[in-house]
């Protein structure tokens, strides 16, 4: 299986800064012995820079990998602590390279750690977590592919309760709006009732009160034939 490419670039990061270590240590016995050290200055300057730019890819892709749950949180912390004391080890160069008086201690500490590191055959069990201990390489990329599975099935499900509340939202909106139009409705037909009802009892009364001019003319025009009837009726 081949190996995995962030421990890759971490080792030739180190590696990298073993030999910029060895450069300015170089350096300095050019000095003593009143060498030219022009040129060494100038491969230290160009590897400090390469240095640099190596430890912001690291950073990049130590991101992306946890980002993307690539690595456990647990190993991304780990890795990140192994990043931080490689920044430390580089500026303690660059500090060293543009200040003579400090090279011996940081070449030596320098040195010191660089040995360290390239003697790890597996840099990321420094510190060894009870998870992990004993595990091979192929075992822990194991353990995160069934944690990322595991989350997988835990977004999956929060997926459908969050699609059963939605339907469930819908289904309620739609049931409300069914509903509104029911009273809507119901609110017209009481509208319509109502008009209908004045309109009636407004013709109710017109009949009551025609109704009560025909009486009235009834009688008087029974009056007039009662008087009719008297006056033409011959006495004895």
């Amino acid at each position: 299986m081949a190996p995995d490419p962030w421990l890759s670039q971490y080792d030739a990061a180190c590696q990298l800064a073993q030999e910029v270590a060895e450069r300015i240590q170089e350096r300095s016995r050019h000095r003593r012995s009143g060498e030219s050290s022009a040129k060494l200055n100038v491969i230290i300057r160009s590897s400090l820079q390469n240095l640099k730019e190596k430890i912001n890819q690291l950073k990049d892709s130590l991101l992306r990998a946890v980002s993307t749950h690539q690595i456990t949180q647990l190993e991304g912390d780990r890795r990140q602590n192994l990043v931080d004391d490689l920044l430390t080890r580089q500026k303690q160069l660059q500090a060293s390279y543009k200040d003579e008086d400090t090279e011996p201690d940081v070449i030596r500490s320098s040195l010191m750690a660089g040995g360290v590191k390239r003697g790890v055959t597996n840099p990321w069990l420094l510190e060894e977590s009870e998870e992990t201990r004993g595990l091979g390489f192929d075992d822990i990329r194991q353990q995160q592919r069934r944690i990322i599975e595991e989350q997988d099935a835990g977004l999956d499900a929060l997926s459908s309760i969050i699609s059963r509340q939605k339907q469930m939202g819908q289904e309620i909106g739609n049931e409300l709006d069914e509903q509104n139009e029911i009273i809507d409705d119901l609110t017209n037909l009481v509208e319509n009732t109502d008009s209908k009802l004045r309109t009636q009892t407004r013709h109710v009364k017109m009949v009551d009160k025609k109704s009560a001019s025909c009486g009235m003319l009834v009688v008087i025009v029974l009056l007039l034939i009662a008087i009719a009837v008297v006056a033409v009726w011959p006495t004895k």
